[in-house]
């Protein structure tokens, strides 16, 4: 009899990840359960990214989204327990640090069926990230433990876990891969915008950025300042925009647009100069298309981006010298994850 796996997204990362396991189980010949959480829900942030990433309709949307953390997290809590009751899988895949994340990991967990988290053992060591505690969380709820770095592995030991715990490589690696050669077949987002060569591309949505007035000011005025040497493109995550209204600050001297497809995404960060950014995720892929990045906050779980020289906090004057990153894999993170649920 197949397997059946759960899987459990919310968020746009985590569709593009999903994305590469999901093909990765129906060649390994695996049934997949997909829900989504409905933690992003715009259409521009969401659904684009079924179709472009051949990931199949979700089999459960459970429309959660807005409120506190508590009170999303207690809804998604509910509505996965009611799904996996219905389900019956014999594994639960959980991606990253989300709501999604944690909330599939508890709801697991108290059902007694195994959790596999992918981008185990990741550390920023700052636990005033609700990020941090979700992945801290869904780790120690983990029965296998799928880590894209070794870095991540010792994290893991450090902290006891030392069992059902397999370095990988990065499934975003896979994902790029894909995606540079899906995008060959669409118009340059470049030429669409009408950006010169040499532009930056620049992030914003962490809620140490966002929530707070002084640190959101901060950021931006940080980024204008980039933005007299070269034009900032800034795709602008709704929470973002919300928050700049909100506290009446301008995106005054930035070229800010609406959220980016994947694939068009991935074609500006290729061209571009630089990328400015919070996320975890665009660090890796500004390593992956060999683009210098600078990370808009005082820590980062990626650090083995700045210790070969292709990343830098924004507090740091200089890059190290640059060499590959050998710990992100050969682009066979998905199938590696399959093989070890088949197998598990």
């Amino acid at each position: 009899m197949h397997k059946t796996i759960l899987t459990v997204v919310g968020a746009r990362p985590q569709f593009v990840k999903a994305a590469v396991l999901s093909r990765a189980l129906r060649r390994e010949g695996l049934r997949e359960v997909m829900v989504h959480t409905g933690q992003h829900f715009d259409p521009g942030m969401s659904d684009v990214f079924f179709q472009e990433l051949d990931i199949p309709e979700p089999a459960h949307r459970l429309h959660i989204h807005g409120g506190t953390h508590g009170e999303m997290t207690g809804r998604m809590l509910s509505g996965l327990e009611e799904v996996m009751i219905q389900a019956k899988p014999d594994w639960v895949v959980v991606y990253g640090d989300t709501n999604s994340t944690l909330a599939g990991a508890l709801a697991a967990a108290k059902l007694h069926i195994p959790v596999a988290h992918v981008e185990a053992g990741l550390r920023s060591f700052n636990r005033r990230m609700p990020e941090e505690i979700n992945r801290v969380v869904a780790d120690h709820l983990a029965t296998l433990h799928l880590c894209p770095t070794l870095l991540a592995v010792g994290n893991l030991a450090n902290e006891g876990v030392r069992t059902g715990v397999y370095h990988v490589g990065d499934v975003m690696y896979d994902a790029t891969l894909f995606a540079i050669e899906r995008s060959k077949t669409i118009l340059a987002i470049q030429d669409r915008l009408g950006l010169p060569d040499g532009y930056a591309v620049a992030t914003v949505h962490r809620a140490d950025n966002t929530d707070d007035p002084v640190m959101l000011r901060r950021v931006l005025d940080y980024l204008r300042d980039k933005a007299r040497g070269r034009p900032v493109v800034l795709p602008l995550h709704p929470r973002t925009r919300k928050s700049v209204e909100r506290h009446g600050l301008t995106l005054d001297g930035l070229l800010p647009i609406d959220p980016l497809s994947y694939l068009d995404m991935t074609q500006l960060m290729a061209r571009a100069g630089e990328v400015l950014t919070d996320s975890g995720g665009l660090q890796k892929e500004a390593y992956f298309h060999r683009v210098p990045c600078v990370t808009l906050r005082t820590e980062t779980e990626w650090v083995e981006t700045i210790e070969h020289g292709w990343n830098r906090l924004w507090t740091m004057p200089n890059y190290a010298p640059r060499s590959d990153i050998l710990d992100y894999g050969d682009g066979r993170a998905g199938e590696k994850i399959a093989q070890l649920l088949a197998s598990s």
